[in-house]
Order: structure tokens, then sequence, then C-alpha cells
């Protein structure tokens, strides 16, 4: 059995895992991700690596960033909510483990692991992934091969222009789809409706001790969920076999999918008359990333 693994690297979090061959976790570990510094989130990445290695015999390391990776899977080219700018992370995490070194993008390796384990195993050779959380990633699988483009920085779906002239994005682009989809968008959107109309946010403010300010994403579900009318398009390109929808939001579950899945079948018209996705919720959650990275490592 190899054992492999996988480093997920986000805004908040680097979480990383010893992997085996059938997409199980066998150890866990977890680290807070000093964003703002390259050096100290390189020696986090480290030293997670050398604590999971530990006693066991790893065969490669597999790290998820969230970021652009280049066309070799070696260097961070930019990352939106990272430090990175034309970091060579492989070199410097192999250098420091003696291990083979792979780097991908966050939102391919969720993909993979869903494509892989989760829920588009049952999926020949295509898929297409959104992971919504803090921000708007995804993943593309076609002929059962990440697609990663000429220069290895395809399926950004979270920066197609949604708004011209819109929010500012981190990637530097105005109205980026990220500003209007993703969790931390749905808090602004949230906070900005209970200033508003607070006579229609009774409940979020009711978690939110009063104050529109302190609303998070975990309070505007509970408030959908209670009923709260203020929490309460792209046709495919790539007839894949499955749409899978992961990230934090999943957690709302129907409120979420429900009208996900009406407004993707509303979007095809006549083309939902023939064979179209099923969007799902994915299914391997906090580990996809961690999962998706070290099988990706199993494969170098």
């Amino acid at each position: 059995m190899t054992l492999t693994i996988g480093v997920d690297v986000g805004g908040t979090k680097v979480a990383g895992g010893v992997v085996d061959d059938t997409g199980k976790v066998l150890v866990q570990a977890r680290r807070d991700t000093p964003a703002d510094d390259v050096g100290k989130t390189r020696d986090v990445i480290i030293e997670l690596v050398t604590e999971l290695a530990t006693g066991h015999d790893i065969g490669a390391v597999g790290i998820g960033a969230a970021g652009w990776i280049d066309a070799s899977r070696s260097t961070v080219l930019f990352a939106p909510n990272l430090a990175w700018r034309d970091e060579p992370l492989r070199e410097y995490v192999s250098t420091a483990t003696g291990l083979p070194v792979i780097v991908e993008n966050d939102g391919n390796v969720a993909a993979w692991a869903e494509f892989r384990y989760g829920a588009a195993r049952d999926a020949d050779d295509s898929m297409v992934m959104f992971t919504i959380g803090t921000g708007v990633g995804g993943g593309i699988v076609l002929g059962g091969e990440l697609l990663r483009g000429a220069n290895g920085i395809a399926a950004e779906l979270g920066h197609m222009l949604t708004v011209p002239d819109g929010h500012q994005c981190g990637c530097g682009r105005l109205g980026c789809i990220e500003q209007y989809a993703s969790g931390s968008a749905l808090v602004r959107f949230a906070r900005a409706a209970a200033r508003q109309e607070p006579q229609r946010a009774t409940a979020l403010l009711e978690l939110a001790g009063g104050d529109a300010e302190a609303v998070t994403g975990p309070m505007v579900t509970a408030a959908a969920k209670a009923g709260d009318p203020v929490s309460a398009d792209r046709a495919q390109m790539l007839d894949p076999q499955g749409l899978v929808v992961g990230g934090g939001v999943v957690e709302a579950g129907d409120l979420l999918l429900g009208p996900t899945r009406r407004s993707f079948t509303d979007a095809l018209a006549q083309r939902s008359r023939l064979p179209v996705a099923e969007v799902r919720p994915a299914e391997l959650g906090n580990t996809a990333g961690v999962i998706g990275a070290a099988d990706l490592a199993r494969r170098l």
C-alpha cells in the first residue's frame, strides 16, 4: 500500500493528512495560515509534512494551493488571498523534506478527489466542480484527466466576469463571480440587507445580537432555514457526466442546491430536454483537498 501526504493550503488554515491508495485519510494535522508572510507559510507547510511523515513510509507529497499554479505544477504564480507571487513552492518543500512534491490548484485537487472517491466517482471520464467557500473555485475533469490548460491555470471558475465594473476582486479584476456567489459575498449582502431592512431580518439580527456587522455565514444559513426572507447561468459547454457543488455553503443543503438545480435547468432552456448532468453536493467535505492532493502525488 502506497502512502502519500496531501496538504490543503487556504487563506486561513493549512490542513494535511496521510492518505492510502483507497482515499482513506489515516492521520490528520492542521495549522493556521500566516497568509501575509510567504516564508512563514512555507515553514508551516514543511513543519506539517515533517510531522505527518514521522512513522510512515511516504512516497510523495501533494499540495493544493489557493492560487494559479504553473504548467509544471511547481510554482505558485499568484494567489489572490495569500502573499505568494512566483513562489517556487515545490522546490522549497521537496528540498526540506527529501520527498517528491507536486503543487496543484486547490479547486483542482478537490475536484479530483470528488471524481475519484466522492460525489462523481461513478462518472467514467468527466465532471465539473464548483467549490464555494470564502471564495469560488473549481475544477474540470475531461477524459479522466484534470483540465489544466496550456499554462496550468485553466478552470478558474470563480474569476469569470459576471458584473462589468462590479466589486473589486482579489485577482485585480472587477465583477468576478467570486464577488457575488461566494460565502464572503453572501455575508456582505446579508449585512447590507440587515442594515437596510432590519424589520425583514429579525431572525438574522437576533442571531447576531442586533449588530448587522456581526453577521456570519452560518448565521445566514440558520436564519434562512428558519424562514428569514432576507437570507432566504452558465449553460453546459463541456457536457460533463456530473456537476458537483462543494465548499462551506453546501451545508445549507437544498436551501442552496434546490435553486441551483432549477436555475441550471432554466439556463439550458430547450437543451434541458436532452440528457444533462445531475447537480450533486460534494461528499468529502473538508478532506477533499487533502485526499485529492495526495492522490495526484501518487501519480508522479
